[in-house]
């Protein structure tokens, strides 16, 4: 997953922080006395552990929950395109396609698709996000 936007910001901010707490830590051991800078590094370490359990803990909030932009499903679809977020049972999908004869029942023992699974098709294409199961798909098609 590519890192965009404000989480890109978060990051760089992060590295300078880190980098000048680095080479002031570094500083103070060369110019100082070496029980100051451990003293130094002790709570240093401590800040930085707890700051990182806290973003921890949040990150596993949000991923259980959902929330955020990674949430969700995307269906996109092309020009021309057919993109299906679910399960095809029994359709026909596309220009000039048919579906004869008797209704198929859905399969309940089929799993869900997963929250989250982006389904895109490009140009002219077909995606379905769940099984594709007795189904006339694409252009002219019949089941």
């Amino acid at each position: 997953m590519a890192v965009t936007g404000a989480a890109r910001v978060w990051v760089w901010v992060t590295a300078v922080v880190t980098g000048l707490s680095t080479i002031g830590l570094i500083l103070l051991a060369v110019l100082g006395n070496l029980d100051t800078a451990g003293q130094a590094a002790s709570v240093t370490g401590a800040v930085v552990g707890l700051a990182a359990l806290l973003v921890s803990v949040i990150a596993l909030f949000r991923s259980s929950s959902g929330g955020g932009s990674t949430g969700g499903r995307r269906v996109r679809a092309g020009r021309g395109a057919i993109a299906v977020g679910g399960n095809i049972t029994g359709s026909a999908v596309g220009k000039s396609s048919k579906a004869t004869g008797p209704p198929t029942t859905p399969d309940t023992a089929a799993p869900a698709p997963r929250n989250g699974d982006d389904v895109r098709a490009r140009r002219d294409g077909i995606a379905a996000g769940g099984d594709v199961t007795d189904s006339a798909l694409g252009e002219g098609s019949e089941r």
